[in-house]
């Protein structure tokens, strides 16, 4: 049955519980704001998810429930189709969420006091994982180019080699940057890692929804080093607007690796999904592209729109055109503007509520990370709201 796909619409989330909504209050002191901050879509999921789970609850029973195999295969077939990436069936594991993911691993491969590596500005959560569990976090920062941002090679070679982390957490694609890795740079840091013997923890969350025609490129897919040292990470959730659901997977393509942390991942019955985070994966992955394809052209335009705005209508913020994803990384450092009042200008003045660069890294300060996965009105209307404050401040 094809569908069409409407982005256009708006709707009101507002006491459906969602935190976009219903948590500004807590996060930015006020709830006269319109949520543009946490990494989920505004628009309707794909009606063939919806479909699917609605004839599932029409039966009566919602008793325990086996795991189909034709889940897993609705993952291999996927990662093969959309990104050449064979994967098998005994290196894939269930996980309820990515960053829930991360504590796993780094819980199970790392002890207090061990080292761990990330690469701001970069996903808040990393360094708290790391942090709240007792591991001391290492930062090899992003360098900031005329165009966007690269990997600094030599200084994370240094950090692996005079700081010796146990583990490193890379951002594939990188949020909030947007950067896709090319397979040059992901085969040096595979090679690096080797090297040195760390662990590499690969977040590819985002993969899916990659940006102009480019290809995803996952981690352990680059070289035998990178699937001798690496675990990635990756999810449904952000590529069809699904997280509620909390289903996400791991890949261990290293035997070595994988062997005790499953099983402690199943002794603990960590991996055991719900009825309806199978369903709604298998049904994403299996009936889902045609409204991917959509999302993402429509994703595709609004940050077009965001460039023309900024440039006709605000040349102080400089937005970073993203390569994947629908976070775009404002650079707002020439409005000259200390931390505390540019989150004020956004959130008291213009009544937006976006996610500020310092949060991300003390790199990414003067920053502000805007969420354009909405309808194209709510876009302009928030960033017209932008353009009056600013101009009613100066």
């Amino acid at each position: 049955m094809s569908h069409c796909y409407d982005f256009d619409i708006e709707i009101n989330r507002r006491g459906t519980g969602a935190m976009k909504t219903d948590c500004l209050n807590t996060f930015f002191g006020r709830c006269d704001i319109e949520g543009l901050w946490i990494a989920d879509m505004d628009f309707a999921v794909s009606p063939e998810i919806t479909e699917a789970l609605e004839r599932r609850i029409q039966h009566a029973i919602y008793g325990y429930t086996a795991v189909p195999e034709s889940y897993w295969q609705s993952i291999i077939s996927w990662l093969d189709r959309r990104h050449d990436w064979k994967v098998g069936r005994e290196e894939l594991i269930y996980v309820n969420g990515v960053v829930k993911g991360i504590g796993f691993l780094i819980n199970y491969f790392t002890c207090p006091g061990d080292k761990m590596l990330i690469q701001p500005p970069v996903y808040h959560p990393f360094r708290r994982l790391i942090e709240e569990n007792g591991r001391v976090c290492v930062t090899s920062p992003l360098v900031r180019t005329d165009t966007g941002y690269e990997m600094d090679l030599e200084d994370l070679e240094r950090k692996f080699r005079e700081e010796r982390p146990k583990m490193m957490i890379l951002c594939n694609p990188h949020n909030p940057v947007g950067i896709q890795w090319s397979e040059d740079v992901l085969r040096r840091v595979a090679a690096l890692a080797h090297e040195y013997g760390v662990k590499v923890i690969s977040d590819e969350i985002h993969g899916d929804l990659v940006l102009y025609g480019r290809p995803h490129i996952p981690f352990l897919a680059v070289s035998p080093e990178a699937r001798e040292v690496g675990i990635a990470l990756g999810a449904p959730s952000k590529t069809f607007n699904i997280p509620g659901f909390a289903s996400s997977w791991i890949v261990i393509s290293s035997p070595e690796l994988r062997k005790g942390f499953f099983h402690w991942m199943e002794a603990n019955e960590f991996s055991e999904p719900t009825f309806v985070a199978t369903l709604a994966t298998e049904t994403a992955y299996r009936h889902g592209e045609g409204w991917l394809e959509a999302a993402r052209s429509y994703i595709e335009e609004n940050i077009a729109f965001v460039e023309r705005f900024c440039s006709e209508h605000l040349p102080e913020i400089i937005p970073v055109r993203p390569e994947a994803s629908f976070l775009v990384w404002l650079d707002c450092r020439a409005l000259g503007l200390p931390h505390d009042e540019l989150v004020s200008l956004f959130v008291d003045n213009a009544h937006l509520a976006l996610n500020d660069g310092a949060m991300f890294g003390e790199e990414g300060s003067g920053y502000m990370r805007f969420n354009v996965a909405s309808p194209r009105k709510v876009v302009e209307r928030c960033l017209c709201s932008l353009e009056r404050a600013i101009h009613t401040r100066s």
